[in-house]
């Protein structure tokens, strides 16, 4: 009975943590706003690959994706989104380096995301371009910038002792090195 309660504790942890963090990026990315370009959405991304997984990490995209559709924005929100933490939470999980993660969030929302988008974007929005590698040259800095101030932050929490008690919390392994 007591380890029903505690995987139940734990899933509603992770729970909250995921709406948590969905709703600091879509309100990150709706006050810091650059053109064509959501780095806080990969800052985000990157935490929660780290801290939740990719399942967790990718329904936080999702919702954050949801949130910016709801306000406006195109199916590029969710498309850009959700690749980059599945990617980047399946590595974590592999070789728990917090660098790694940087890797799978810039090759799933700059590569996968952006390939995704493309005939999406023609279907649904008409998109005129030709190439599905259209959106690879915008999607690919946000997620370096967004993904590298993820990165940076990890350090400093790992730096402190506070990335090892939280997941710890979370029941997740501690990143090597």
């Amino acid at each position: 009975m007591q380890q029903i309660q505690a995987k139940t504790q734990l899933r509603t942890k992770k729970m909250v943590l995921t709406a948590m963090l969905a709703c600091l990026a879509f309100v990150l990315n709706t006050y810091v706003y650059f053109p064509s370009m959501a780095p806080f959405q990969h800052f985000v991304d990157v935490i929660a690959a780290v801290l939740l997984g990719p399942w967790y990490a990718c329904a936080a995209a999702f919702l954050c994706g949801i949130m910016r559709m709801m306000s406006g924005r195109t199916i590029q929100a969710v498309v850009g989104a959700v690749f980059g933490p599945i990617l980047g939470g399946l590595i974590y999980q592999k070789t728990h380096n917090i660098w790694l993660v940087l890797v799978g969030e810039v090759a799933g929302t700059g590569l996968l995301g952006a390939m995704t988008a493309y005939p999406l974007m023609k279907l649904f929005y008409g998109l005129d371009a030709q190439s599905p590698l259209y959106y690879i040259p915008l999607y690919t800095p946000a997620a370096l910038v967004g993904g590298g101030m993820g990165v940076a932050a990890l350090l400093i929490f790992k730096r402190s002792g506070l990335l090892n008690r939280m997941l710890a919390e979370l029941g997740r392994e501690a990143p090597h090195g």
